[in-house]
């Protein structure tokens, strides 16, 4: 399966409305879910060097791309003159708040964070990547619920600067 063909894929997806789609070849199993945001996820068998690597997806806001846990300075209504900063999602993959199921949550609304502090943990292809904080501050806002996909550049967490 090449780019041109999954682009297509989504296409129809998009154009039909379709809220879950999967696919299943010798070389590739596709699975598209879509929770409030088209996701997908792509997980391939083919021999290493067979699939050229793509750039990541667009955030489905439209808005441009961010780095690895970019944040980017917002302000919430309710704390005139407090600056949030707003964690994004650095890959596509399944967010997890806590370690292992059962688990206590990496952070909480509320709990005051170091730069560097874990704040939850994405699942992409059988690999867990640690998200850490940026920021020393509070955490403001949870924006993505525990095991649900999400897309590159998808906000994670809102956290109020020291």
């Amino acid at each position: 399966m090449n780019i041109d063909e999954l682009k297509q894929i989504l296409d129809i997806i998009r154009e039909h409305g379709i809220g879950e789609f999967e696919l299943e070849r010798e070389d590739v199993k596709l699975r598209i879910r879509k929770n409030g945001v088209l996701t997908s996820e792509v997980m391939t068998q083919m021999p290493a060097g067979s699939v050229q690597p793509a750039a990541p997806p667009p955030p489905a806001s439209g808005a441009p791309a961010r780095p690895v846990a970019a944040a980017a300075p917002a302000t919430d209504a309710a704390d005139e003159g407090v600056e949030l900063a707003i964690v994004k999602s650095p890959i596509v993959g399944t967010f997890y708040r806590a370690p292992e199921p059962g688990a206590r949550a990496f952070v909480e609304v509320g709990t005051m964070v170091r730069k560097g502090q874990v704040l939850c943990i994405i699942e992409a292809m059988k690999l867990m990547n640690e998200i850490n904080s940026e920021y020393d501050g509070e955490v403001a806002a949870a924006y993505v619920e525990n095991g649900l996909a999400v897309q590159y550049g998808e906000r994670l967490f809102a956290i109020k600067r020291k």
